[in-house]
């Protein structure tokens, strides 16, 4: 059985947040900093989290909203939406990447490596993480913002999955970040945005399935 519950992180400036915790029956494999989409870590979040724990790994995931409100969680409606957005728009990136940074630290006691996976603006932090931090590996799941930031270059293999019907990653902005990052693993499904989440109207079961098979394989020669 996993053990749940929330811990305090600490960022680089002083800046406290609260964490949820996933932690597998015995020792952990590896660790993974999980990041939320603009809805917070929310229960779709929380049950990612919880699923990872259950396949091995010890799993964080920063509550990057604390910088703005304390507690957010959101539903997948349009004022939802807007809502997280809004939060999004307001932090900005160089909170989260700190708040992903304190997170990466707190696997420091295990001695296992970390990797670090984001899902919607969850996906675009990850990524940023690669370039920006130093995780053993990154997986970013239809991240919106990554075309914006695709000239980076990153520090540790990456894996990207998006759909072919995403409205907001359209198939030129998926093609940008191929011929601009070669070396990144890049997969397309035949789903929309948000497919792995089983409580928007995009999820997509197949591609889900899909995603997650190929991300354990990318863990297993790159993190484990």
């Amino acid at each position: 059985m996993i053990d749940t519950g929330i811990r305090t992180l600490v960022a680089e400036d002083g800046h406290e947040l609260t964490a949820y915790q996933a932690l597998p029956e015995g020792e952990p494999k590896a660790g993974l900093v999980l990041i939320q989409e603009v809805f917070g870590v929310n229960h779709h979040i929380r049950a990612v989290a919880d699923h990872f724990a259950g396949r091995g790994f010890a799993v964080i995931a920063p509550a990057l909203f604390d910088r703005v409100e304390r507690g957010i969680e959101l539903g997948y409606g349009e004022a939802d939406l807007a809502r997280g957005r809004e939060l999004r728009t307001t932090i900005g990136w160089q909170g989260p990447m700190m708040d992903t940074a304190a997170a990466m630290r707190a696997f420091d006691t295990s001695g296992k490596r970390v990797a670090v996976i984001g899902y919607c603006w969850g996906g675009s932090i990850a990524w940023l993480a690669a370039t920006r931090l130093h995780p053993a590996c990154t997986v970013c799941y239809y991240g919106g913002q990554i075309g914006d930031f695709k000239d980076e270059a990153p520090h540790c293999p990456v894996l990207m999955h998006f759909g072919e019907r995403d409205h907001i990653i359209t198939p030129d902005v998926v093609q940008a970040i191929r011929q601009a990052q070669p070396s990144v693993e890049i997969h397309v499904y035949p789903a929309g945005h948000g497919f792995n989440c089983t409580e928007r109207p995009d999820f997509h079961a197949e591609s889900a399935h899909q995603a997650l098979d190929r991300t354990l394989t990318f863990f297993d020669t790159h993190l484990l």
